[in-house]
């Protein structure tokens, strides 16, 4: 009987073991590394203080198609970034706010965010996980009052339950918010174009995107830097300031004349999906782009050096140059299911590719 009651003591002992090991693997959250694409720099977002989970990433993912971070409940963060235009607004110059608002620029693209050290067309914000902040309380955008969303997040019991397995506890905060919606975008990363097949070896340019690449290299590169297709700096592209929005770029920023009119040099991945083009919209097709650098730069003390003249591009070369960035497409990212709205498949709404 003793040996009997050892024995009992002992399985009970073991399953109760076994059950708190369920337990405590149940409420960790599963980690996901951050793959870095061959021969790309080293991101510059600090994963040990958001390190990517499953459960942090599919919260984020609910969070950035949720309404219910708008004041109205219509609008949600997928609103304005559309994943058939690689996460921009495809079909208006600027972006559409609550009550029919209208903001002061265009939604840029969404990707490859891990590598970008500041955010917005005027670098005004210099962490992804503060970035969320500037369109959910602008009043020409989402224009909620941010503890009121967080009360309204509290009271969902489903997102109670999210942010405890993403996070092992049900705080709901700004800083928790934050890092959610980064764990979703910061998945978001474009690196399977037809270019990037080539630079690994499984495909090979056709001889117009071959020479498109080298008139890019040589007219293009300095500021749209292979891989990223960015420097990620500031630069006065020789526009004229839109009379009525009265942007100044990152002058609004810094305080500085010399900054006048200089916006974010943005990545040209995906470029032929994500019109319209610039800080405004104000470009609606590629070639638009191509008639402002040969025809139409203005020249002022703050316009960039490089562009203190016109580009030389013939009708020839903007055809080649228009192959190349034909490459630099990544339809798996664009249908990728991973970046849809939670339960929803795929679909592909964006109208037929006629603004090149």
């Amino acid at each position: 009987m003793k040996n009997k009651g050892q024995w009992m003591i002992a399985s009970l002992l073991a399953t109760a073991l076994l059950c708190s090991a369920w337990a405590v693997q149940y409420f960790v959250p599963k980690k996901r590394p951050f793959k870095i694409p061959a021969g790309w720099p080293q991101p510059v977002y600090d994963f040990q203080k958001n390190p990517l989970t499953e459960e942090g990433i599919a919260l984020g993912r609910t969070l950035f198609y949720d309404e219910i971070l708008s004041k109205d409940s219509s609008l949600s963060c997928g609103s304005c970034h559309q994943q058939f235009g690689a996460f921009n607004t495809f079909d208006h110059p600027l972006s559409h706010g609550v009550e029919g608002q209208v903001s002061f620029r265009n939604a840029p693209a969404l990707y490859n965010l891990a590598w970008m050290p500041s955010f917005m067309w005027d670098g005004g914000i210099n962490h992804l996980d503060l970035q969320f902040l500037a369109p959910v309380t602008s009043h020409q955008e989402m224009g909620a009052d941010l503890n009121e969303v967080l009360e309204k997040l509290r009271k969902n019991e489903s997102y109670r339950k999210a942010f405890k397995a993403a996070f092992g506890d049900p705080t709901i905060n700004t800083q928790r918010l934050g890092k959610a919606l980064s764990q979703f975008m910061l998945t978001l990363v474009s690196d399977n174009s037809r270019y990037d097949k080539v630079k690994r070896g499984e495909a090979q340019f056709s001889l117009p995107e071959q020479l498109g690449e080298a008139i890019f290299l040589q007219k293009c590169a300095v500021c749209h830097q292979p891989p990223l297709f960015t420097d990620f700096s500031f630069r006065n592209t020789g526009m004229t300031k839109d009379l009525f929005l009265q942007d100044s770029g990152r002058m609004r920023i810094t305080g500085l004349s010399a900054d006048s009119l200089s916006f974010k040099v943005p990545s040209l991945r995906n470029v032929t999906v994500s019109y319209p083009y610039g800080h405004d919209g104000r470009f609606f097709s590629l070639m638009n782009v191509f008639e402002h650098y040969r025809k139409n730069l203005r020249s002022v003390p703050q316009t960039d050096p490089l562009l203190k003249q016109p580009l030389a591009l013939s009708n020839y070369e903007i055809g080649q140059l228009r192959a190349f960035l034909n490459t630099l497409t990544d339809t798996s990212f664009l249908t990728n299911p991973a970046f849809a709205p939670p339960g929803q498949a795929f679909r592909h709404t964006a109208p037929a590719d006629n603004h090149q």
